[in-house]
């Protein structure tokens, strides 16, 4: 059980987000306690994936306020954040595709001690040593999306971001990965997480933040979802 009373791990204040002219974050306001799965749910366009984007220092104006372990980051390049502990896992997985699966899997440096050494990833994600010999883009969908998770998992970050890790894969392949973010959480690992599949983020998260336009318009704890299931329909249209 998550301590609610602990220091967050992810403080995020009033953050602003702009692409060019485009102003899209409007205020997103939420924290993530160390040890915590937390997801972002809302529609496309909410602001989420920015979000994720702003958190790495991949968007490149932001304001507000991003802290992580206490130490303010919203000025901070992408190498910088990733130094203190924080890694990506995007959308589009970023596979390479001139490089093995065990070239793609090394890629990434440590940066911090705790992470997960080759075989340990081999022993959650067996698959990835079936076919380590393979080049990146001829793996499965399913098995893209495990290395692109596996490859954050060596280089010590605590705090992982995974941005629709279920997307477009086949259900017995979302079960799986909710059963390894599980195992990361038992681990100790902290994750933000986003989702359109809530169905499949109620199976993994201890609470859910709702984006809508740009800001948090609501939080429910997961133990809650029963009760509050018409007003999560009536924001995500589920």
């Amino acid at each position: 059980m998550v301590d609610a009373n602990s220091t967050p791990l992810l403080q995020v204040k009033d953050l602003q987000g702009h692409y060019g002219e485009s102003h899209v974050l409007h205020g997103m306001t939420f924290d993530v306690h160390p040890g915590e799965v937390v997801t972002l749910l809302g529609r496309n366009g909410a602001g989420k994936t920015t979000t994720m984007r702003a958190i790495m220092g991949l968007l490149r104006k932001r304001a507000g306020s991003i802290r992580y372990e206490g130490t303010e980051t919203i000025g901070l390049q992408p190498n910088k954040i990733a130094r203190l502990g924080i890694a990506i896992c995007p959308e589009e997985r970023g596979i390479f595709a001139s490089l093995s699966v065990r070239e793609n899997l090394l890629l990434p440096p440590v940066v911090l001690p705790g992470g997960l050494s080759v075989d340990e990833v081999h022993v959650l994600f067996p698959r990835l040593e079936e076919r380590r010999n393979s080049q990146g883009t001829k793996l499965s969908g399913g098995e893209q999306q495990m290395l692109a998770i596996a490859r954050i998992l060596r280089t010590g970050a605590k705090l992982l971001l995974l941005d629709e890790p279920s997307e477009g894969l086949a259900p017995v392949i979302v079960q799986h990965i909710g059963e390894i973010i599980r195992t990361l959480k038992a681990r100790g690992f902290t994750v933000l997480l986003v989702e359109q599949n809530f169905h499949f983020a109620s199976t993994i998260a201890d609470r859910h933040y709702v984006v809508e336009h740009g800001r948090v318009v609501d939080m429910v704890e997961n133990d809650k979802i029963a009760e509050n299931a018409a007003r999560l329909e009536a924001f995500l249209g589920v």
